[in-house]
């Protein structure tokens, strides 16, 4: 896959560095016949699968958000943990889901948006304190997760068809 590149067929972009559920959407794609296109800073160790294909953008900062976002249709499942990239994914068009399962829509991306901001803001103002982070990955999160992902999968396919 190419810079340049559109996407044609139902495909299920992933924002790989930091996500912890590939094994499941891999699993989930080759169940469903769905392209799945990783895409990172560095190469990582993907699965030999023709539905599978790995982007390696460069360590720009952004750079692999920019090419999730620049490739994000209506025909896209996108899976990221990060407000922004799902923002510009949503206006786009695509289904997004964090790896923990919640749908980033339209209706919610706002608020989501203005909580990282205050969030981001606390952090800024708690030099040297411990405000914490986000809870550890569990098993519900996976469980819910896939079950986010098969809902997403249906619409796509259902409206795709």
């Amino acid at each position: 896959m190419t810079e340049t590149d559109t996407i044609t067929t139902p495909t299920i972009l992933i924002d790989a560095d930091a996500c912890p559920v590939k094994d499941e959407i891999y699993k989930v794609a080759e169940r469903y016949d769905l392209q799945v296109i990783t895409v990172s800073n560095s190469y990582m160790r993907v699965p030999r699968e023709d539905f599978i294909r790995q982007v390696v953008v460069s360590d720009k900062f952004d750079a692999a958000d920019d090419w999730i976002a620049e490739r994000a249709t209506d025909l896209t499942i996108v899976i990221t943990a990060d407000i922004l990239l799902a923002e510009r994914c949503v206006k786009a068009g695509a289904a997004v889901l964090s790896p923990a399962g919640k749908p980033f829509t339209e209706n919610s991306i706002g608020t989501q948006v203005a909580t990282r901001a205050i969030m981001a803001d606390l952090r800024a103002g708690a030099v040297g304190q411990n405000i914490g982070g986000p809870p550890p990955f569990s098993k519900a999160d996976r469980s819910r997760f896939l079950q986010a992902l098969d809902l997403a999968v249906t619409k796509l396919k259902r409206n795709k068809v």
